[in-house]
């Protein structure tokens, strides 16, 4: 059976020639959500005021070149073809994986230079992280991307969603998974389990490894359901650096803890 559903419109304000995206607007909500969460922890953990106001100027930029830059190579058959895609950010195509790495390699530089520990960064960082991830995946949802395979309405219907994400989820004749608000609702339980680990004074950086964990975890199972997954060869990227991320973040934790020099978070 054929809708005829209006989707909304990802364009949120045209000033002449520039629009301002409904995609970028969430990715700048959660940035500024994350900014204000992670200083105010900063404070309370003896850092000092601008350390995250300084650390944003160079991680934000560099970690959404980097996001861009994972995207295109893991899809340069096609932006081989149209070169003049690769700077259309606007139009979506940012790998949260990319993000990340250009992240940690501007905080472990940034840590280094202002004597700062960065797994008491890392750790503080963390609920402000998977918090902004889960704000992020609204920009895709308005962009209509980054969906599952072919659903019924009758089956969004029993998942008892909203009437605009259920329309939102009807692209060119076919409804989908919206794998998207799968995803925001883990990272928003994600982001209450992190605030609760704090308080549980565990071993610093194990507060930003149960992040790596939680959220990997999340994302394999997400990403099965994907249709647009970044691919090499038969393997889904996104489930391939998941379970690296898995693996690699307990053999972490359980070498951390028989460091017995290792600072509790409180500490």
């Amino acid at each position: 059976m054929l809708y005829t559903i209006q989707p909304l419109n990802p364009v949120a304000l045209e000033l002449g020639p520039l629009s301002i995206r409904w995609y970028g607007i969430f990715i700048a909500l959660g940035i500024a959500l994350a900014f204000i969460l992670a200083t105010r922890e900063a404070k309370r953990r003896g850092l000092p005021d601008e350390t995250f106001a300084d650390l944003l100027i160079w991680a934000v930029p560099i970690s959404i070149i980097c996001a861009r830059i994972y995207y295109v190579l893991f899809e340069w058959k096609y932006y081989s073809v149209y070169p003049s895609k690769i700077f259309a950010i606007w139009e979506g195509g940012i790998a949260i994986h990319g993000a990340l790495i250009g992240a940690v390699v501007v905080a472990i530089i940034f840590c280094r230079k202002r004597n700062i520990s960065f797994w008491k960064l890392a750790d503080i960082a963390a609920p402000s992280i998977i918090i902004a991830q889960a704000i992020g995946r609204w920009g895709n949802f308005m962009n209509q991307e980054a969906h599952g395979d072919e659903v019924s309405r009758q089956f969004l219907e029993n998942l008892h969603l909203p009437e605009f994400i259920i329309n939102q989820m009807y692209i060119d004749g076919v409804f989908y998974h919206p794998t998207f608000l799968y995803e925001s609702i883990w990272n928003v339980v994600g982001f209450i389990i992190l605030l609760l680990l704090r308080k549980a004074n565990l071993r610093t950086g194990e507060i930003f490894l149960s992040y790596a964990i939680w959220y990997s975890i999340g994302r394999f199972f997400v990403e099965g359901l994907r249709t647009d997954s970044l691919m090499l060869f038969d393997i889904r990227i996104a489930q391939l650096v998941s379970v690296t991320l898995i693996l690699v973040s307990i053999l972490l934790i359980i070498f951390r803890r028989r460091n017995k020099q290792v600072p509790n978070y409180l500490d």
